[in-house]
């Protein structure tokens, strides 16, 4: 028998504002414990939540992006329960009524765009970090308040590859919308995903496994192909299946059983008596969308029209520093296809040699552009540029200093100079000439590197290539 799987993600965003979602206390990574705490983080008496403005804000602009309806009306509920991550013995969250519904996502699968929805999407505050040891545990209260998106998927995801493809989709939305920086390895980005498998053709779902806070994109993947092979094994044996919490373990490329789901809990959800209902007037709403940064999806096509590869596109928007690092660059080029070749290429190599991040790169992007330009305009070569690139970058010194060190002068592209060469070497290979003719097109590559050779790199070669076409259909 042939199993669909039925799945669905819950991912919780933490938004990267200046303070926590209900307190003044500041929202900062990696900070010692119990530093960045206030009163009302730790449930001291009389004091009062107070909301966020940026958290909101935040919210509106990550539900545009997911095509929602936004509610202008915001209302907060308590979600009771007793555990050491809270001292206030409840979280403040949004059952009710979220800020945003009935959203979408499209993703690129094997077979095309799909549409995923999305049911929801609402503000809560983190619960505390907690570490266990054999006979104690320790908490820090830092990241109890961050503020926090939580994005409900519909059950419309059917394989790993989807999955993966959806928190990714949700990951580039929250990073360009300034809204958080999407580490997973860090935890500001955490996935929880519910999963079960039908007969095909079967309406009904089946028992749902949860797995729990799933730390990379490829690890949502792979823990999701395991459950469904696991649970169709089961199925296949007539073992019905439990409905349980599951954590993924990496080392064992497994899903290990956490704790056995026999009731659902009852967290005796009721408003939030400290925060009355507050109306977002349709102004407030426009702006925080108007304001928005550039997305994801409009960078990418913007710079497929200027001619990037889908491939070059991905590895410069992987990394919204060093997008933004292309972009500045890009006042100095005619042609953004070179500028992303060498920032590819030659600033990754570098990075990566240096173990360094691009924010680390004391060259600018506006030197950097200049540097690429001197390929359109200065008559050099892709290899003068790169070496004037790696001389600026290792030594510090400028683009003409390196220029003059390196003996660097422009390229001829006097079109009787390179015709002179051009006429040289096509009387010295008269087989050449004829291969040509017969239809060998590798040997203009033969032609120009001859002519290149002879005149020790000094002409431009495309302007070689063109006068070299010209003169063999004449020959």
């Amino acid at each position: 028998m042939n199993f669909e799987a039925v799945i669905g993600l819950e991912i919780h965003v933490q938004q990267k504002t200046k303070s926590k979602m209900f307190s003044a206390a500041p929202n900062s990574f990696s900070r010692d414990p119990n530093t960045q705490v206030a009163p009302l983080d730790m449930a001291f008496p009389g004091t009062m939540p107070v909301v966020n403005k940026q958290a909101v804000i935040n919210a509106i602009r990550v539900a545009n992006a997911l095509h929602m309806e936004i509610d202008h009306t915001l209302y907060f509920d308590r979600k009771n329960y007793f555990y050491s991550d809270l001292p206030k013995g409840f979280q403040i969250t949004q059952q009710r009524r979220p800020i945003g519904k009935n959203g979408y996502v499209m993703v690129d699968t094997p077979n095309g765009k799909k549409r995923i929805g999305i049911e929801r999407i609402h503000m809560e505050e983190d619960t505390c970090k907690q570490e266990h040891f054999m006979d104690y545990s320790l908490l820090d209260y830092n990241r109890a308040g961050v503020p926090l998106c939580e994005i409900v998927s519909l059950p419309e995801i059917s394989n790993g590859i989807e999955a993966r493809e959806y928190a990714e989709a949700i990951r580039n939305i929250v990073v360009y919308s300034g809204t958080s920086d999407g580490k997973m390895e860090e935890g500001s980005m955490r996935c929880d995903t519910n999963i079960s498998l039908r007969p095909y053709g079967q309406k009904e779902f089946g028992t749902k496994v949860e797995i729990k806070n799933i730390n990379s994109f490829k690890n949502i993947e792979l823990a999701i192909e395991y459950e469904m092979k696991r649970q169709s094994q089961l199925l296949l044996q007539g073992i019905p299946i439990q409905q349980e919490t599951r954590r993924w373990d990496e080392a064992s490329g497994k899903t290990v059983l956490m704790r056995v789901k026999t009731d659902a809990v009852d967290y005796k959800y009721f408003c939030e008596p400290n925060i009355t209902p507050i109306h977002l007037s349709d102004e407030f709403v426009q702006k925080a969308i108007d304001t928005c940064p550039e997305l994801y999806d409009s960078k990418k096509e913007r710079y497929l029209k200027a001619g990037l590869s889908d491939a070059d596109t991905n590895v410069i928007l992987a990394n919204p520093k060093m997008a933004a690092y292309f972009e500045e660059g890009l006042a100095k080029v005619k042609n953004a296809k070179d500028l992303a070749n060498f920032l590819i290429v030659e600033i990754n190599s570098y990075l990566n040699k240096h173990e360094m991040g691009i924010e680390d790169l004391k060259l600018s992007p506006l030197t950097f552009g200049e540097i690429v330009s001197y390929q359109e305009n200065g008559g050099l070569s892709h290899k003068q540029c790169t070496d004037i690139l790696n001389k600026v970058l290792e030594e510090g010194c400028s683009p003409e200093e390196a220029k003059n060190a390196l003996h660097i002068v422009a390229q001829v592209s006097d079109s009787s100079v390179i015709m002179g060469f051009v006429n040289d070497v096509l009387d010295k290979n008269p087989q050449s000439i004829q291969d040509f003719k017969n239809g060998n097109q590798r040997v203009l590559g033969f032609l120009v590197g001859q002519i290149m050779k002879a005149s020790h790199g000094k002409v431009n070669p495309a302007e070689v290539s063109k006068a070299l076409r010209e003169e063999l259909g004449k020959r």
